[in-house]
């Protein structure tokens, strides 16, 4: 590719370090329809004949033919699939294969294929969450009233459904979508024409190659376009942030999993079992879930170092973008597809539930909040005399429920039966109407609201 300026070629240690074709073989379809977008541009320009585009928009289709049969050999001394490509081009047209390069570089052609996998990753990305979504919401209308221990610290907080507890990951699940489109969005300015660093002399038509690629328009700045990856790291970002949201409710199917908890039973073909105890059924699938959470923030740590340092404008250290970028949307589409596995045949113990909701003083809040209604005393107060019930409960091995009226009078004189009222833990979780709350009937209502915003 450069035989015209060096008199020996790469040693062996040169050729092994800057080969990419073993990565970026992935680029193959991106690459092949720039290189289709360019040499059409250049035909309506008037810059290469309408024969040699002909020629070249024909070889460009059995080349593809060829890597998607599986009859194309990869070579590594041919570097990269952009070489490969434009190699094997030219062994089938022959001279007119030399045209395709007219006006552009490496550079802008990288940047371009890579913009392309990125947004295409995107669409799937988006796809698959937009399938867990769908998964959480029919979960939580199943079980808008299925009570069960709402947890802060992961000691017993207030009593909650689980649906609403569910609902929590369709939120985060929106977000992430959110920044799925904003990165899509920003990233869909086209490189191509961009050539080296300074643009080309040739009469190009960058808004056409744009259009015939999908891009909202071209990128402004030629040096910017080459040598900026910031639209990967963007992807990394956002990929890094849904696998953290997953890695969290992969910790809460092992927690629920476990036989202290007992809330979740995976089904057998996501389950594991042990070598040597017969009896375990091991939630693997969450747990690898959960740690691969590691393996998308690493890409995001890796290219992140990859870049910092970096002057205008290419430098071959971006060589080293692609593959976290296709390891962690590889990762990420994986962690996707268990996770909607398991939430959709995942069995709740309903009951089991139910009972560790009442554990723990859960309605000690509901206490409080009816000695500040009924009582008018001040919530601090309230929160003092709610605390001093609960250690008496303690000392008696009581639930508040369980204390009499006066137990709680000795403690604070204006206490009425009605207190009982809020002590239940349905009726916890019936008065919390509030929107957002966990009251079934508003979980119901969030429920369709979210189907309506994420799905429809």
């Amino acid at each position: 590719m450069w035989g015209g300026r060096f008199q020996d070629g790469p040693s062996a240690v040169m050729e092994e370090i800057n080969a990419s074709i073993d990565v970026d073989r992935r680029l193959y379809a991106q690459d092949i329809a720039g290189s289709k977008a360019h040499c059409a541009m250049l035909v309506r320009q008037g810059i290469i004949s309408k024969e040699d585009g002909d020629a070249i928009l024909g070889g460009l289709d059995r080349v593809r033919g060829e890597i998607e049969d599986g009859r194309l050999a990869f070579d590594r001394a041919l570097e990269d699939i952009h070489m490969t490509v434009e190699a094997r081009l030219a062994e089938l047209i022959g001279e007119p294969a030399g045209r395709l390069h007219t006006a552009r570089s490496r550079n802008d052609q990288v940047a371009t294929d890579l913009r392309l996998w990125v947004r295409d990753a995107l669409d799937r990305m988006d796809a698959d969450a937009k399938g867990l979504q769908a998964v959480l919401i029919d979960r939580a209308e199943a079980h808008a009233a299925t009570v069960m221990p709402g947890f802060t610290h992961l000691q017993t907080a207030q009593p909650v459904t689980l649906g609403h507890h569910l609902l929590a990951y369709v939120e985060m699940l929106g977000r992430d979508r959110s920044r799925m489109a904003d990165c899509r969005r920003r990233l869909n300015e086209c490189p191509l024409g961009a050539a080296a660093l300074a643009g080309t002399a040739f009469p190009i038509d960058r808004d056409a190659t744009a259009r015939a690629l999908g891009f909202d328009r071209p990128s402004a700045n030629a040096m910017d376009a080459v040598s900026d990856r910031d639209f990967a790291l963007e992807f990394l970002g956002v990929a890094a942030v849904l696998a953290v949201h997953l890695s969290r409710l992969a910790e809460e199917i092992v927690v629920w999993c476990s036989q202290p908890f007992g809330f979740m039973r995976l089904p057998d073909d996501f389950a594991t079992g042990s070598s040597m105890m017969p009896q375990k059924r091991n939630p693997d699938a969450a747990e690898l879930v959960r740690a691969k959470a590691g393996r998308v923030i690493g890409a995001l740590t890796g290219l992140l170092v990859a870049m910092k340092g970096l002057p205008m404008a290419y430098a071959k250290d971006m060589q080293e973008d692609k593959e976290p970028v296709f390891a962690a949307a590889d990762t990420i589409g994986l962690c996707l597809a268990a996770m909607t596995g398991m939430m959709a045949e995942a069995v709740f113990d309903t009951a089991r539930m139910r009972a560790a909701a009442g554990h723990g003083h859960a309605t000690a809040t509901d206490l409080a909040d009816w000695l500040v209604r009924a009582l008018g005393l001040p919530f601090r107060r309230a929160h003092h005399v709610t605390g001093r019930l609960v250690a008496l409960a303690d000392e008696r091995g009581a639930g508040l429920a369980d204390l009499s009226l006066e137990d709680m009078q000795a403690v604070e004189a204006g206490i009425t039966g009605d207190v009982f009222s809020v002590l239940g833990i349905d009726d916890a979780v019936a008065s919390r109407t509030s929107a957002g709350g966990t009251a079934p009937a508003t979980v119901a209502a969030a429920a369709a609201a979210a189907r309506q915003r994420f799905l429809d």
